[in-house]
């Protein structure tokens, strides 16, 4: 029953979905807030901004829990994983990130673009990443190993889009 919303400023929103009240502002970004979500158990948010970090919320109070730090340009994107123990970043940095919730301490540093990326994402199991690039490649990653397990190229221009399909074993690309 409640929403997340961002927008060009540096507050995002919680609110009431059936009365439209304004629950609580999620302040403390320093530039535009490019995502918000919440995590699939509904305790939690993750924002992500133009700040370089994103950082994680409880979605009861909106206090902030953690700052997720360590991009050195904007994070595009923040998503949890299913099972909500695990946040993926993409950043203007070329990288990816993935991060501890309970902790708030990086994971992994998924490098490989040779430019920004855009979005990333978890497989629903778990145990892979994709990410899109404005290097016109997507890369699916294997979240133990940390490895690429494929580049998909082909794209023209950018990828501002890759997201799996339930079972994990197809990716579609934009």
């Amino acid at each position: 029953k409640k929403i997340v919303t961002t927008s060009l400023f540096r507050t995002p929103k919680i609110w009431d979905a059936e009365t439209g009240e304004n629950i609580a502002d999620l302040t403390g970004h320093k530039d535009w807030v490019t995502s918000a979500i919440f995590s699939a158990d509904g305790k939690k948010i993750v924002t992500a901004s133009r700040d370089n970090t994103a950082k994680i919320w409880d979605a009861a109070s909106g206090k902030k829990i953690a700052d997720l730090t360590g991009h050195r340009d904007a994070v595009t994107s923040a998503v949890f994983s299913a099972d909500s123990k695990k946040i993926v970043t993409a950043s203007f940095d070329n990288t990816a990130k993935i991060w501890d919730v309970e902790t708030g301490k990086e994971i992994a540093d998924l490098t490989g673009h040779g430019d920004r990326v855009i979005s990333a994402e978890f497989s629903a199991d778990g145990k892979k990443v994709v990410t899109a690039s404005w290097d016109s490649t997507a890369k699916v990653w294997d979240v133990e190993t940390r490895k690429i397990i494929a580049d998909l190229t082909g794209h023209e221009g950018p990828v501002l889009s890759a997201v799996f399909y339930a079972d994990g074993k197809k990716v579609v690309t934009a």
